[in-house]
């Protein structure tokens, strides 16, 4: 998987609303307070077995008490130096860092840290069996898929390929369209579509990456989603910005699949997901 369709200029919405907040807030972050860890990157190339293709990611991970916030980036377009600066940096400082993708980790930490996944009510945690990379990515992709409001039959937008999500909303008997912001095929030799804008008329329900959260198009999505006039259902799959996709809930998106760090792909052992079906703002 890489990043989703597009990297946007447009920094108006919810996204960049809530960054906003908490960046001139002293009641909700003070300016001294907070501040980060332990700052990490962790790069990963993968190739399931039997499939033809692989992909590579990487991510960039700050710790703020118990809670690891992390938002994937593009493979090598931030220096892990960038990211290994921020420890002992406050919370609300890196609020202001030029690089939005270290914006998002640090909320996402700070967020988690106030709000533990495990500890919210509306949160349905489930476990990932221990298995082989291939068994773990399509586990994980039938509790994510699941989470999709899509009638049978319907058209899905995908934003962010990942080939075992596209197979599990085959098995619902789903159809989908397929976008990333690299373009190419899928596994099966269809085409991905480079710009999610290109992919959204008649999708009945769209399923995003939390990577848009880090490359600044998830508001955009949720503007066209605004101005499309009918209501379409938003699942997120958040490993990036789980905590922040989460205040989003009732704000544009319906359900989300958090799964902060550890992801299911750094190890072979059971790994945990926090599935929320949808909330009323607070």
């Amino acid at each position: 998987m890489t990043a989703a369709a597009q990297t946007g200029t447009d920094r108006s919405g919810p996204v960049t609303a809530l960054l906003e907040r908490y960046r001139t807030d002293p009641a909700l972050i003070s300016p001294g307070g907070v501040a980060v860890s332990t700052a990490f990157t962790t790069a990963q190339g993968v190739r399931h077995p039997g499939r033809h293709g692989g992909y590579r990611n990487q991510v960039i991970s700050l710790r703020v008490g118990a809670a690891t916030g992390s938002c994937a980036v593009e493979p090598g377009s931030i220096n892990p130096d960038v990211v290994y600066a921020c420890a002992g940096v406050p919370v609300a400082e890196l609020l202001r860092h030029d690089q939005l993708a270290v914006q998002v980790a640090a909320l996402d930490a700070y967020l988690a840290h106030l709000n533990p996944h495990a500890g919210d009510d509306r949160a349905v945690t489930v476990q990932v069996p221990p298995g082989d990379s291939l068994q773990r990515s399509l586990a994980r992709a039938h509790h994510v898929t699941g989470l999709v409001d899509a009638p049978p039959g319907g058209r899905v937008l995908a934003i962010g390929v990942v080939n075992s999500l596209l197979a599990c909303l085959r098995e619902r008997g789903l159809r989908y369209v397929p976008c990333d912001l690299k373009g190419g095929t899928t596994e099966w030799g269809e085409p991905i579509v480079a710009d999610f804008a290109e992919g959204f008329d008649d999708c009945d329900a769209v399923l995003a990456s939390g990577m848009m959260l880090g490359n600044g198009t998830f508001d955009r999505l949720l503007e066209l989603l605004a101005a499309n006039g009918r209501p379409v259902p938003v699942t997120v799959f958040a490993q990036s910005g789980a905590a922040v996709a989460r205040e989003l809930l009732g704000r544009g998106v319906d359900t989300l699949s958090a799964e902060p760090y550890p992801f299911f792909w750094l190890t072979g052992d059971t790994s945990t997901l926090h599935l929320y079906r949808g909330s009323c703002p607070r």
